[in-house]
């Protein structure tokens, strides 16, 4: 197994993820109807909410809708959810800072999606408004979305430390290992503290990939 590289920065490390209209620039118009989605849907739920209520909302005409969305509703809140998982992955990568070795990558991933999880106001309000509809994006209706996403971003991190198809694996597992513990939390397992996830993943890890703690591992990185 060789050596990962050493940047100074993992952002460096990160490529364009191809196909995903996700990285890309969004219009300050597309912008202002993906808000309008989000609160939309937080006024009246997902499925109550129409074409013509973010049309309104936004002040964008249907028929600019239509041009900037080609398929309607369906495209517009797929655009919607591809956008609010670019969000998250970009705040992810922006607090990883330079986490070197896969075990502290691992970790430090885990306890960051974490935290983000937990303290989402919009996530919050949706998880209570519709909590079939939210449980149902994050699994078996949109757990390859996010399954592909993830990847996009995260592969070019993992992959120097494992063979693609077993990065692809790890990136997987976490993704479902993130999602479960959000909807079904252990009290007694705070996923928030990165300290608490270094411990938990060791014994999952093969023997190569796991790291002691590093002595900077401190409170700073766990769930205030």
């Amino acid at each position: 197994m060789s050596d990962a590289p050493t940047e100074t920065s993992l952002l460096a490390r990160v490529p364009q993820p191809a196909g995903l209209p996700s990285r890309r620039e969004w219009s300050d118009l597309e912008l202002r109807v993906l808000d309008a989605v989000r609160e939309c849907c937080e006024r009246w739920g997902v499925e109550k909410t129409t074409v013509d209520d973010i049309a309104k909302v936004s002040g964008v005409s249907r028929a600019t809708l239509y041009r900037l969305f080609p398929g309607g509703r369906d495209v517009l809140f797929e655009a919607h959810r591809v956008r609010e998982l670019d969000d998250f992955f970009q705040r992810l990568l922006g607090q990883l800072g330079d986490a070197e070795g896969l075990h502290l990558l691992l970790a430090r991933a885990v306890s960051i999606a974490m935290r983000e999880l937990t303290s989402d106001a919009h996530l919050t309000v949706m998880l209570a408004a519709e909590p079939g509809q939210v449980i149902g994006d994050l699994t078996v209706d949109g757990l390859p979305r996010t399954t592909r996403v993830a990847t996009a971003y995260l592969l070019a991190l993992v992959e120097p430390y494992l063979p693609r198809a077993e990065a692809r694996r790890v990136i997987d597992v976490t993704v479902r290992l993130v999602i479960s513990y959000f909807l079904a939390p252990d009290p007694d397992l705070d996923l928030c503290d990165e300290r608490v996830v270094h411990g938990f993943l060791a014994p999952f890890l093969p023997t190569e990939h796991r790291a002691d703690q590093p002595a900077g591992l401190s409170q700073e990185t766990s769930h205030p």
